[in-house]
């Protein structure tokens, strides 16, 4: 499958962030939380982010009092998407008042290993670094007041509850990610060919 299975380990990364520094998921400057990390694939310019935003904050005010990290992935490719370059990013955190860490993953190797198919796409993983939930925020990223269901808000309370997460896994809500070399709109059927990706660029080695 794709997108990374509910019970897997968070893949590791060593990306740049929008504090200047290097982090990882397991290693320096790690991005975990002592209670769990919740990451989210976004951009600038796809309507279902802009919508969200708005939530995205208030459950950055939920989660990091109560120990979970939220840090956000941007990986678009920029040629026919230069909004969502990461100088650009950058401005609009500012702009926005955005609390949260972001990582540039400008090859494209997390959204792989994540297996991320919109923006936005949320994982939660536990305090271990297990993957207890992934999907959608809720059931109408582009209009909070049309929204009927909040899974991940349930998922992070069953999280911090030492519960087992009821709905541990739901279909991102959003624009596709956009991936060099590809149509605006590609994604295999079972989104697993990104062999592509190896051609393009040499991921390094694990040291």
């Amino acid at each position: 499958m794709f997108t990374l299975q509910i019970g897997s380990t968070a893949p590791d990364f060593t990306l740049p962030g929008s504090d200047g520094l290097d982090h990882s998921f397991h290693g320096a400057h790690s991005v975990r939380g002592p209670k769990g990390t919740l990451i989210f694939f976004t951009c600038n310019h796809c309507p279902y982010v802009i919508g969200s935003e708005a939530r995205m904050k208030e459950m950055f005010d939920f989660v990091t009092p109560q120990g979970i990290s939220m840090v956000a992935i941007h990986s678009n490719e920029t040629h026919n998407h230069p909004t969502d370059a990461f100088p650009l990013v950058l401005e609009r955190m500012k702009e926005m008042g955005f609390r949260w860490l972001s990582l540039k993953d400008e090859k494209q190797f997390s959204a792989r290993d994540y297996g991320a198919q919109r923006t936005p796409h949320y994982f939660l993983f536990d305090a271990e670094g297990v993957l207890v939930y992934s999907g959608r925020m809720d059931d109408s990223p582009r209009d909070a007041s049309r929204a009927s269901t909040h899974e991940l808000r349930d998922a992070v309370e069953d999280l911090l509850a030492g519960r087992q997460v009821a709905v541990p896994q739901t279909d991102a809500i959003g624009c596709n990610v956009k991936w060099w070399d590809m149509d605006a709109h590609w994604m295999p059927g079972d989104a697993c060919d990104l062999d592509y990706l190896q051609d393009k660029f040499v991921k390094p080695q694990a040291k």
